[in-house]
Parts: C-alpha cells; structure tokens; sequence
C-alpha cells in the first residue's frame, strides 16, 4: 500500500522527527531559517524542505522582515491530533489509576512483610 504524501495533512506532516523539531522551535519563538539550522544543526536546504512541507499543511507560517523571512507556528492545525489523541486519555487515566492500585497493593505487602521479618 503506498503511503499518503506527507503534504496531505498534519498528522502526515508530524510523522517526520525532524519536523516536529522545528514545530518545538517556533512554538517558543518566530524564527529566521538560520536560526533553525544553527539550533538543528543540518544543512539549510534540508530545513527549507521541512518549513515547505510544514507551510504546505498549514502548520507553519512566514512572514516577511526586512531582509529576512521570519517563520512561526500556527498551532490550528494541531487540533485534528490533539482531539484523535484525547480520545485515548481515559482509557490511559483508567490504566494509570490500575497501577497505581496495585502498586499501593504492593508496598502495602512489602510493609507487612518488613513487619513480619521483625519477629
């Protein structure tokens, strides 16, 4: 089966570890491409390809400064991933409240355990 192109969509475009990267960049501060390539330490084409497909799905805009082309994050796109993913926190908070049930079980028998080796 082919894979979907990964200008399809944001969860397409975040697949990439690269890119999410450079989303972690922006969402702290509107950055240069030199920027980038200094704080990723690879080439600037390399970055440029990865800011075009983050433009193409919406993920990253630009703007223009003087001479220079400031990048930045448009976070709306995120929402898709964000609302796929809630869908999963309570089945992860019933799992998490399970374990830590047991664990209590556990530290609970240790406890009587390090009594019963008192005496």
């Amino acid at each position: 089966m082919a894979r979907a192109a990964t200008t399809a969509d944001a969860f397409n475009a975040v697949a990439e570890p690269r890119r999410r990267q450079i989303l972690d960049l922006l969402g702290a501060a509107e950055l240069p491409v030199n920027d980038l390539v200094t704080a990723l330490g690879v080439a600037q084409p390399v970055v440029s390809k990865h800011l075009r497909v983050l433009r193409e799905v919406g993920l990253v805009e630009a703007r223009d400064a003087g001479r220079q082309r400031l990048y930045r994050l448009n976070g709306d796109p995120l929402r898709a991933i964000y609302e796929w993913v809630r869908t999963y926190e309570e089945s992860w908070s019933g799992r998490f409240e399970r374990m830590d049930a047991v664990l209590a079980e556990l530290k609970e028998l240790q406890r009587g355990d390090d009594i019963n080796d008192r005496y």
